[in-house]
């Protein structure tokens, strides 16, 4: 290759970002912290708690394998406690992290609940709210009972039934006005599927649960709605309350209508009624809001509150329901203030009527004056109240990535400022959907772009990174200039013309301004699209009313089946294909902005088939250019990856490792290594010139359809069927600075090793080897001590200093001294030295020391023990940590510190001592026969016969 750059060019190691585009909510309730930093969403059995602004992941819930039905915040304790109700009736209590934690994993740490009531109702907990002193909470299950806890004591305190279906609200009543004689109110307000909403007197010392509890009877039911009640809420005063459902109304309730109770009560007994006929004053309508849509949530806004549209000191409430927006509305004159929009770049007109669009809950956020609307189709948005408009927009849930591309903004407020990725600020990517979402690289806030009447396929960009390309399976490709507002694109051309979906685009590389655009279809041909007569600079374009019809300037069949990738050089004289007929097709591009065709000045091109490179036995899904040579990279079907000449169209090299087909791949390093991804979920990194796999990232479960690469390629997007874009950033530096530190560590540890033990200095000779990890050194350092010829006998060891060493020994240092005596004493050589060591810890070391040694290390380094669950029955749980534990990368320190219990280091030890002491046994038992052999040689039956023989001759 020409003009190769040095090999420290070379990349070695990506590693995760903790900042990675991730399913966070696929249905469910959710709930945003009392400070609007926090969102906490479901996603089946599992709660997710993200941080707002930067899109983090901060902790996770592991249920219990069942989906969970409700969450409640309780602010009781500090931090705050998330309350999870799930489907096998238990209710869960888990401690929110006070802050968020340092994390260098894009997978969030898993919490630990502190308490369980298992079969808290017996019928799933539907619904559940915390008292506005955190004192309470309240559940509503689907068979009509309500439970109010303790939250403190964890049990119940009431127990109201009667309810004529499933509980579909909950509202605690405690105005901040006192009563009369000085007692606050506090009441309970439900709503069911029966349409009627009650409001149960929580101060009834009858309906406190003594024994098993008698059912109470509501201290008033409204009557007014015909179908399900799915909001309720009072004013501060406990004056008026508001009720919607179903119906599509919305009720206003004077609360303190009529007589109050006290007044009833007087009046009772100079007539000779009972108590309890006098307690059922019913609040009264005073006004029927017609929402004209069926209400999901519901809710009251503070007088204080500075709403577009509205004065303040009025009072407002707010709705969502099924058709998609968020509406406020003055509550006493019934009429409607403003309508927030919904999910952006979805118009009604265009959506389907069985799409999922509708409202399931809107939370008020006071912190950032907003409304934040939960919709069916797992978007979250966050209006602003003072302007009406969406101020952030979170995609819950992307389904399958098939393609993904960064872009800049040259109009955005974050496109000055440095980040994790580089000068890019918005990340597009194509998913099973007609939108493409638009994500900003610093915030994750998104934007969608509509047009596409079906999935988008393929994406890319111009050299500047500021035009977007796509193609859909509508038969067309779009092409989309930035905003003047820095947020968004606009669609500026439509390009119309092919039979079939569109499965790839390329645009032109050289111009900072595309002059020309090829598109591919599943027809198998390949247009050539005029673009010169586009807008060029942000007036034009933002004057733009209508998109413009790009001219097609050639149309031709070049492939047998469905071409999947296509790719220009950057000078734009080449342009190569890949396609299912296991070709990679190259062709010479001939484009002229000047010529003049037969229908008048315009520009003109051609392309012409210049080789075709034969060698992949299964059909091809990517081609690339590099940037600095003559050469080709194309990943096929076939789970190979092959580079190709320019010259002669032969086959260069050959990379193979994936498991399964090759779906992208890329060049890195200036054309020194390449990228890659395939349908076995990996990503990989290769060199070129010795064809070696040099780094695997492994942070997906599921095919990986998409790679973006960055201009100054430190940061790589990885995006797949698994709906996970991870962000990759370049550690090379980083890897390398840490092991040359570790070596400068290591070194000046051995110098300080080799100084001590000249010195005599045995106890920070002992201790430098623990802590650097060389049970060699230490034998070596303990064999030297118990054969010197300097040894005292009132030492166990030979050296007083070295047993006063051993006796001091931390619980870490003696965990692992013990480690290294049982890989001793497995080897027949050293196992002398480990005896003699490990009895004179059992000398100087109770037994309370050494067993609180082994627990002290029993479980990983706090950092690294995020999993762990106290109940053995969670199995899931139990994976979950297990998985972690595998994965996460341990210092040297911590390796040292993995779990050990007592009985593995017996295990390791006994087996090994008892060999060596029935070894011993035997020696002594030959060394009797041995005795015994010499002593009848010496003076034994052979030594009496020979004198008497002696005596005989004489």
């Amino acid at each position: 290759m020409n003009g190769q750059p040095s090999r420290k060019a070379l990349k070695t190691s990506f590693r995760a970002s903790p900042r990675s585009i991730r399913p966070i909510y696929t249905g469910g309730p959710v709930l945003l912290t009392k400070d609007g930093q926090w969102l906490i969403t479901t996603m089946g059995e599992e709660v997710l708690v993200t941080e707002v602004q930067t899109g983090l992941a901060i902790a996770k819930v592991r249920g219990d394998s069942t989906p969970i039905t409700s969450l409640a915040l309780s602010y009781h304790t500090e931090p705050p406690t998330l309350i999870t109700s799930h489907s096998s009736l238990t209710i869960r209590y888990y401690p929110l992290p006070s802050s968020a934690p340092i994390t260098t994993t894009p997978k969030p740490p898993l919490l630990t609940y502190t308490r369980a009531s298992s079969k808290a109702h017996s019928a799933p907990i539907l619904v559940s709210i915390v008292s506005p002193d955190s004192t309470l909470l309240a559940t509503g299950s689907s068979d009509g009972v309500v439970k109010v806890w303790d939250l403190e004591g964890g049990y119940v305190t009431h127990l109201f039934r009667g309810h004529g279906g499933p509980v579909s609200a909950l509202h605690f009543n405690f105005p901040t006005t006192n009563e009369e004689g000085g007692k606050r109110k506090m009441e309970l307000i439900t709503g069911s599927t029966d349409s009627r909403v009650r409001i149960f007197d929580l101060r009834d010392a009858s309906a406190r649960v003594v024994g098993g509890g008698n059912a109470v009877k509501p201290k008033a039911v409204l009557e007014g709605h015909v179908s399900v009640i799915r909001g309720i809420d009072t004013t501060q005063d406990g004056k008026y309350a508001i009720t919607g459902g179903r119906d599509k109304v919305v009720l206003v309730w004077d609360l303190l209508s009529g007589e109050s109770i006290s007044q009833l009560s007087v009046i009772s007994k100079k007539a000779g009624k009972s108590k309890a006929s006098t307690a059922m004053a019913t609040p009264k309508i005073i006004q029927t809001i017609i929402a004209q849509e069926q209400i999901e949530s519901l809710g009251l806004l503070p007088t204080e509150e500075n709403v577009a549209g509205s004065s303040k000191g009025r009072l407002l409430c707010y709705t969502g329901g099924d058709t998609g927006s968020v509406k406020i509305w003055d509550v006493l004159k019934g009429k409607e203030v403003v309508i927030m929009k919904g999910v952006e770049g979805v118009d009604e007109a265009e959506v389907d009527e069985d799409e999922q669009r509708g409202v399931l809950d809107v939370i008020y956020d006071s912190t950032s004056s907003s409304l934040v609307s939960v919709h069916a189709d797992q978007n979250i948005i966050f209006h602003s109240l003072t302007s009406s408009q969406a101020i952030r927009q979170i995609v819950g849930f992307n389904d399958e990535i098939v393609d993904s591309i960064f872009l800049n903004n040259p109009n955005s407020a974050s496109s000055s400022s440095s980040s994790s990725t580089s000068q890019h600020t918005h990340l597009a990517l194509a998913t099973n959907s007609n939108l493409i979402r638009l994500y900003s690289t610093s915030t994750f806030d998104v934007r969608l772009l509509s047009g596409h009447k079906d999935m988008v396929l393929c994406l890319d960009k111009s050299s500047d990174y500021q035009w977007l390309v796509s193609g859909s399976k509508d038969h067309t490709a779009r092409i989309w200039a930035p905003t003047l507002d820095g947020k968004s694109w606009k669609c500026i051309a439509i390009c119309e013309g092919h039979a079939e979906s569109i499965g790839a685009v390329a645009l032109s590389r050289k111009s900072v301004s595309a002059s020309f655009l090829f598109t591919a279809s599943q027809d198998r041909t390949i247009k050539m699209w005029d673009l010169t007569c586009l807008p060029s600079n942000e007036k034009e374009i933002d004057e733009l009313k209508e998109p413009l019809k790009p001219r097609s300037m050639i149309t031709l069949k070049v492939h047998e089946k469905d071409i999947n990738s296509l790719d220009l050089s950057p000078n734009d004289k080449f342009l190569v294909s890949g396609s299912q007929d296991k070709l990679v097709k190259v062709f010479h591009v001939d484009f002229d902005p000047s010529a003049n065709s037969g229908s008048g000045s315009g520009a003109s091109g051609s392309i012409k088939l210049a080789g075709t490179c034969k060698g992949h036995r299964r059909g091809v899904w990517s081609v690339k250019f590099s940037k600095t040579d003559r050469v080709v990279a194309s990943a096929a079907n076939d789970k190979t990856v092959r580079l190709w000449s320019l010259d002669d169209f032969s086959c260069l090299k050959t990379f193979e490792g994936h498991t399964n087909a090759v779906l992208r791949v890329d060049f890195l390093s200036n054309g020194m290594q390449l990228i890659t991804s395939a349908r076995d979920g990996l990503v990989k990194l290769w060199n070129i010139k010795d064809e070696a796999c040099v780094k695997t990232l492994d942070n997906h479960e599921d095919q990986v359809w998409a790679l973006a690469i960055s201009s100054d390629e430190k940061t790589i997007v990885s995006a797949g069927s698994d709906s996970v874009a991870t962000f990759w950033e370049d550690s090379t530096e980083v890897e390398q600075a840490e092991k040359n530190e570790a070596l400068v560590k290591a070194v000046q540890s051995e110098q300080d090793f080799t100084n001590c033990v000249v010195l005599k200095d045995y106890k920070r000779a002992i201790l430098l080897a623990l802590s650097m990890s060389q049970p060699g050194r230490l034998l070596n350092l303990f064999r030297t001590v118990i054969n010197s010829s300097e040894s005292t006998e009132d030492s166990i060891i030979g050296s007083k200093e070295v047993d006063q060493v051993i006796k001091e020994l931390s619980g870490l240092d003696l965990v692992r001294l013990l480690k290294f005596i049982r890989d001793w004493n497995s080897n027949a050589k050293t196992s002398p030295i480990a005896q003699i060591i490990l009895n004179a810890i059992f000398k100087l070391k109770s037994q309370s020391d050494i067993v609180a040694a082994f627990d002290s290390t029993g479980k990983l380094p706090n950092s690294l023990n995020n999993n762990e669950d106290e109940d053995e029955d969670l199995d899931g749980e139990k994976e979950e940590e297990e998985e972690t534990k595998k994965k996460v990368t341990l210092t040297k320190d911590q390796k040292l510190a993995l779990p050990i219990n007592i009985k593995e280091f017996l295990d390791g030890l006994i087996p090994y001592s008892e060999r060596h002491f029935q070894r011993i046994d035997r020696l002594v038992q030959d060394s009797y026969m041995l005795d015994y052999i010499l002593g009848e040689m010496d003076g034994g039956l052979f030594g009496g016969e020979i004198m008497d023989i002696d005596e005989t001759y004489t």
